[in-house]
């Protein structure tokens, strides 16, 4: 909790301006500095922050230095709306990287549309959409979700609980779950978590949900132990933010572990186990594109890079101890780059023309390994399933090759 009010106290929205406007181009960053999702997002806003000074390094961007503008969304999902009319109208960026929640990302969602602006959006979500003015680095549902429900079925688990913050990404993404264990010959009564039917008798809600910043999770994980007591459990979870932290801690005072009911998360990476007791949760799985564990030059570089990178930066706020990467922060690093090299292959910073060549196939060599961007907004990435170890890294147990984003569940993987 510690580190948690220290991102809080600290991070400040900031704009870095540079010298000769007309030698820049304004790229803004839309992230959560404050309240209960700037555990996770405040690592986001520092990478792009690296990204940026990296690529002007290089010469930037068809000869101009990106020009970051930094707002605060806050957490509060109305005032991600306010923010990106403020990037679109007064700033007049370029282009936008941002949002962590859906509910953030369907909240600026219009505004992009209406405006003619470009989002990148970092962040595993449910699918269910492709707008012309996002482009998702995102994992989509089968690049995290149904691979690692396949893991677990292959490791033997027969009961899943179904657990998640009160949103759309985790409720939408439970229900998809649900259809695929069922498909999967998992029979309803094992799973667990609770569900909601209309008037007709249809499923509309699977799982148990809480609160954006819930503290309380002693009924829930006193059921979780009851549903687990037959044996051959397991939790999935899409609790989002710092509610992590005392779900995670109630977990292991219970006696659960992850010989006994192991979890797998889809929003803790490694940047979020850094505010978790990670010793107490050896074992537990995480599915994701990247992390920080995998053996590569380049990845070893990345990491290298980022972490010179904080020991020399002078922005407000920034956490410098103890920091690692995880696959928001490299999905939103790819993201700045396919922009990039977008923009150079269009000769224009116009939205319509830089969307037209990452719909035609831009590869980049990566952290995570190649990702190339795909006509239906999203990248072809690898997956990864990984185990945490007491140091809060990953190691990783299977990987998934060059699998094809599908917001609407169409395709399969590897």
């Amino acid at each position: 909790m510690k580190r948690i009010l220290s991102i809080v106290a600290a991070a400040t929205a900031a704009v870095l301006p540079l010298s000769h406007a007309q030698d820049t181009v304004k790229v803004g960053v839309l992230h959560s500095l404050s309240g209960t999702m700037a555990i996770s997002e405040t690592s986001l806003r520092d990478i792009l922050l690296f990204t940026f000074d990296e690529i002007n390094a290089a010469g930037g961007v068809m000869g101009k230095k990106i020009e970051p503008v930094v707002v605060d969304g806050a957490s509060d999902w109305p005032l991600f709306a306010e923010k990106a009319k403020q990037l679109l109208d007064q700033d007049k960026v370029a282009v936008t990287f941002g949002c962590w929640t859906s509910v953030s990302r369907k909240s600026v969602l219009p505004v992009f549309e209406e405006k003619k602006g470009l989002l990148f959006y970092p962040v595993q979500y449910e699918g269910e959409e492709m707008s012309p003015n996002i482009f998702y680095t995102a994992e989509a549902v089968n690049q995290q979700a149904t691979p690692a429900v396949d893991y677990l079925l292959e490791e033997g688990k027969k009961k899943f609980y179904l657990l998640g913050t009160d949103y759309v990404y985790p409720q939408t993404t439970n229900l998809v779950l649900l259809e695929y264990l069922l498909s999967k010959g998992v029979p309803l009564e094992n799973i667990g978590g609770g569900f909601t039917k209309d008037g007709d008798g249809k499923i509309i809600s699977a799982g148990k949900y809480t609160g954006f910043g819930h503290t309380d999770y002693q009924q829930i994980v006193s059921e979780i132990k009851q549903f687990a007591a037959s044996g051959d459990a397991c939790v999935i979870s899409t609790l989002n933010g710092d509610t992590n932290v005392p779900f995670f801690k109630e977990y292991a005072a219970s006696g659960l572990n992850a010989e006994t009911c192991p979890v797998v998360s889809f929003s803790v990476s490694e940047d979020e186990f850094r505010g978790l007791p990670a010793s107490q949760l050896v074992g537990q799985l995480g599915c994701w594109t990247y992390f920080q564990s995998i053996k590569s030059e380049a990845n070893e570089k990345f990491v290298s890079d980022f972490q010179a990178w904080l020991e020399k930066s002078t922005v407000p706020g920034i956490v410098k101890d103890d920091r690692v990467t995880c696959s928001p922060m490299v999905l939103s690093y790819v993201g700045v780059y396919l922009w990039k090299a977008a923009v150079e292959k269009a000769g224009s910073f116009e939205t319509e023309k830089v969307m037209a060549e990452l719909k035609k196939g831009i590869k980049f060599d990566g952290p995570g390994g190649k990702v190339t961007s795909q006509a239906n907004h999203h990248l072809t990435k690898n997956v990864f399933i990984g185990e945490t170890k007491a140091n809060g890294q990953f190691k990783i147990l299977k990987e998934y090759k060059d699998v094809v984003g599908e917001p609407f569940l169409k395709g399969t993987y590897k």
